[in-house]
């Protein structure tokens, strides 16, 4: 009898790029935690809606809605859910995430580790 651990934590990621959001679904999943993957932004602000998560990866440059336009809802309405936006375009998108609330920044490419270390001390 498989039994389900509703203990664990359940992060979502949105991201566009498959093989970053393969890795980071595998690598969370690896670490023991409950993962959804959605690869737009359309799809991540359903996934918000529909479901209850303990912390939101988002990738700034995604389609439909950015990973902007994810913090500022997620800020908005969901104050409480801390939410760490990856990025590959340098200053500007980390100085965008940072004025709507983004509890976290990581340029890519980071360091796995770097990546373990945000999410427990958020999830500690």
């Amino acid at each position: 009898m498989n039994q389900v651990n509703t203990n664990k934590k359940h992060i979502l990621v949105i991201e566009d790029d498959k093989e970053v959001r393969n890795m980071l679904e595998d690598y969370l999943t690896y670490l023991d935690y409950s993962v959804s993957a959605v690869d737009d932004g359309l799809k991540g602000l359903k996934k918000i809606k529909d479901g209850r998560y303990d912390l939101v990866i988002t990738d700034i440059t995604i389609p439909y809605v950015s990973g902007i336009g994810i913090i500022s809802v997620l800020k908005q309405d969901y104050p409480d859910i801390p939410v760490i936006a990856i990025t590959g375009f340098g200053y500007h998108a980390e100085e965008l995430a940072y004025e709507k609330k983004a509890d976290h920044i990581l340029s890519k490419p980071f360091e796995i580790q770097e990546l373990r270390e945000v999410i427990s001390g958020f999830l500690a």
